[in-house]
């Protein structure tokens, strides 16, 4: 594992945001209150079951939530001291792909099926750094090596049916990566791949992240990629932040139940006998959130006062918080 970072002059910097989604069932809280800071170059890691708001976090940042049902109804997002909340959309625009670019889950869904990627890749050049077609040509074909795609010449011509899901999760870090953003958000990037292919493109992520100085917000269900990969984690439940730790404390001494419970269900190469064990129930329903503490209808350690009232924050060490009633004194 990977020591933590201090960090002094965050990078982002995500303030008490709250993204609610309208419809006629009600108000889904998808993200309710998260506050959360992301260093030049660390590797943050958000780890939680689906549905628990990681990746409504993520679109929030880039302001592509869908407006409706979605909205951002409260907090702030500062990039470099900046609230991308106050930006115009001809703004954010220069900032997408420029400054903060993301990689999405399913790369075949992500590029269009009608263009090839040099077409693809192309565009990106053109629009962000006014590139002409011969030299958004060359670049496409120099990101394509720098992922390791062998002949990138014939690739850019293709389409993306013609290649596998590694190679079309390489051509998104190729595009993601072509303006050399500050920030790379990558949500779940490796989940439709098999588990060597998932290996290189971690290691491909972390080496070009070293490459170009690119700071990484890594949103993943997978627990030991999250230990190879990040310096710090964070634990989401039910749009809200329940731990916060280096990836070491998180591993070796969790505190939330909740988290608890997400490492228990993982399997452990060094403890083979150990039996998995399941977290009961559901995340809760954002429509129909349980009073109190969010986590109280699932906790095996929980109390009177769980369902009562919501836990505060708690710092616990240096680089380690939780939001439970069991640290609360």
């Amino acid at each position: 594992m990977i020591e933590s970072i201090p960090m002094t002059h965050p990078l982002l910097q995500i303030k008490n945001l709250k993204t609610h989604f309208f419809t006629p069932e009600g108000d889904g809280k998808a993200v309710n209150g998260v506050t959360l800071n992301l260093d030049r170059k660390e590797t943050l890691g958000i780890v939680g079951e689906s549905g628990c708001g990681k990746s409504v976090t993520a679109l929030s940042i880039l302001r592509l939530i869908p407006d409706p049902p979605g909205k951002i109804v409260e907090g702030e997002i500062l990039f470099n001291g900046r609230d991308l909340l106050t930006l115009s959309e001809k703004d954010m625009r220069h900032i997408r792909g420029n400054d903060i670019s993301m990689i999405f889950q399913d790369p075949l869904s992500s590029l269009d099926p009608v263009f090839t990627i040099g077409d693809q890749m192309g565009e990106v050049f053109r629009l962000h750094r006014g590139s002409s077609g011969k030299e958004a040509v060359a670049r496409s074909i120099e990101m394509l090596k720098l992922v390791r795609i062998p002949s990138p010449e014939k690739r850019i011509t293709e389409y993306p049916y013609q290649m596998s899901g590694g190679m079309r999760q390489r051509v998104m870090i190729a595009m993601a990566l072509a303006c050399r953003p500050k920030i790379l958000i990558a949500d779940e990037p490796t989940t439709a791949l098999d588990m060597t292919i998932q290996a290189q493109i971690l290691d491909l992520m972390l080496q070009l992240k070293e490459d170009f100085d690119t700071a990484i917000l890594l949103i993943s269900h997978d627990l030991a990629m999250i230990s190879e990969a990040a310096q710090r984690v964070i634990i989401m439940y039910a749009g809200e932040i329940v731990e916060e730790a280096s990836t070491r404390e998180i591993f070796e001494n969790p505190l939330h139940p909740y988290t608890k419970g997400l490492l228990q269900s993982t399997p452990n190469r060094a403890v083979k006998s150990r039996r998995l064990q399941e977290i009961p129930g559901t995340v809760p329903n954002l429509f129909k959130l349980p009073h109190g503490c969010l986590f109280h209808p699932r906790c095996p350690q929980g109390m009177p006062v769980c369902r009562e009232k919501s836990p505060e924050w708690k710092q616990t060490t240096n680089h380690s918080s939780v939001r439970c009633w069991l640290y609360a004194s």
